[in-house]
């Protein structure tokens, strides 16, 4: 009768810290904002962003020095291409050099005044492209079109030279090798598709991050005790497992369903490749969800004002999405910065989320980021667990 009495107040003192947490989240409207309200709408703001994949029309700038029929030629097949859109016809490189400089065009095509003579000389002419660096989408559709537009170009001219007496010698002089090309993983070889699993996989750990750190920050702040409301879990042995383990539950539920929402239904919604198995992401979300939690209690325990877990994340933010190796390799990133990023559970999380999303993994495939998460999850429980006894203790006194 004695373990069956411990066993039902402990589990009542669980169920009393989950709703007095739960009750904490909904009185305060910053913390509610955070984990409730952002992973909601956030996620929608960046995948309507990115839900074109790629740039279309392209704005750029002409500087024809040869008018002749094939510069012209070059310039109508460059304009029909749907990802650039040649917006300008300039006199001079100078002229066009303004445009860039006003961020009116992102590129200039320069045809030379010798290009169609060098051409019938039987000797090779250089088209000039010029892009503008600071958007890499850009700099992609004006110089592929450019090379396209070249690649055809040159083989008409083969043609014409070659003197074949068949279509079929024509392919074979112009392509004697065939190749095809297979975007992996990315068919539509789109922005969104690249990068949004890590987005949205870091989103999760960054508003976790927002919420329960402001929630206990700002219990430091006003000096409040981290028992709960009703109060029975500091009396008992092993309070502090106890208001753990309540407040664990707590946000384990809200992002169960949150997580949910963010991982399936987003990329659902706008049609973004999703190529995972709801069972092995229940066993890689579980383990990412605890590391975030423990390491946001962690970092909540030892923060004095509630602002500072603002500044936190947003100077975190960015550097944690290259740090991941989602938009960089890891293999040239700094040894550094590599070790830096794995005490970040969102490092084995971005990668983990988009070896399942997006290359068709199996979770058997991602059992070193998901030892990884747990490592992260027992490591961080201990220290959010020594903190928060030393809190109590603290306030006991």
């Amino acid at each position: 009768m004695r373990i069956l009495s411990t066993i039902k107040t402990f589990l009542a003192d669980i169920l009393c810290t989950a709703c007095a947490e739960a009750r904490a989240i909904i009185r305060d409207e910053g913390v509610l904002l955070f984990v409730v309200a952002l992973p909601l709408f956030y996620p929608i703001l960046y995948s309507w962003i990115y839900n074109n994949e790629v740039t279309h029309e392209v704005p750029v700038a002409v500087v024809d020095a040869s008018h002749s029929s094939t510069s012209r030629k070059f310039v109508r097949m460059y304009d029909a291409s749907p990802d650039v859109r040649v917006a300008y016809f300039c006199n001079s490189l100078d002229e066009a050099r303004r445009l860039v400089a006003s961020q009116d065009i992102n590129g200039i095509v320069y045809l030379p005044e010798d290009m169609d003579t060098r051409l019938n000389r039987m000797q090779p002419a250089t088209v000039s492209i010029y892009c503008d660096m600071s958007l890499m989408l850009a700099y992609k559709a004006i110089y592929s079109t450019a090379t396209s537009v070249a690649g055809i170009m040159n083989s008409r001219i083969q043609i014409r030279l070659s003197g074949n007496a068949t279509d079929r010698e024509d392919q074979i002089s112009t392509q004697p090798l065939k190749y095809e090309e297979v975007p992996m993983f990315n068919p539509t070889g789109g922005y969104g598709n690249f990068i949004l699993p890590g987005v949205l996989a870091l989103i999760l750990q960054q508003t976790l991050l927002l919420g329960i750190g402001m929630l206990y920050a700002t219990r430091n702040e006003r000096r409040q005790p981290f028992a709960p409301a009703c109060g029975t879990a500091v009396g008992h042995a092993f309070g502090w497992f106890r208001l753990m383990t309540g407040r664990t539950l707590c946000f384990l539920l809200l992002y169960s369903m949150l997580t949910a929402y963010v991982l399936l239904a987003i990329p659902k919604m706008f049609s973004f490749v999703q190529l995972l198995h709801p069972g092995d992401l229940v066993a890689f979300v579980l383990p990412y969800l605890l590391a975030c939690m423990f390491m946001s209690m962690s970092l909540g325990a030892v923060l004095r004002q509630r602002e500072d877990v603002m500044l936190v994340v947003v100077f975190t933010s960015v550097p944690l999405l290259f740090m991941s190796g989602v938009s960089w390799p890891q293999s040239n990133i700094p040894a550094f910065w590599r070790a830096a990023a794995c005490l970040f559970p969102s490092t084995f999380g971005i990668q983990g989320f988009v070896k399942l999303n997006t290359m068709g993994a199996v979770i058997t495939d991602i059992a070193p980021e998901c030892k990884a998460l747990w490592i992260q999850a027992g490591v961080y429980f201990c220290i959010a667990a020594l903190l928060l006894r030393r809190m109590m203790r603290r306030h006991e006194g």
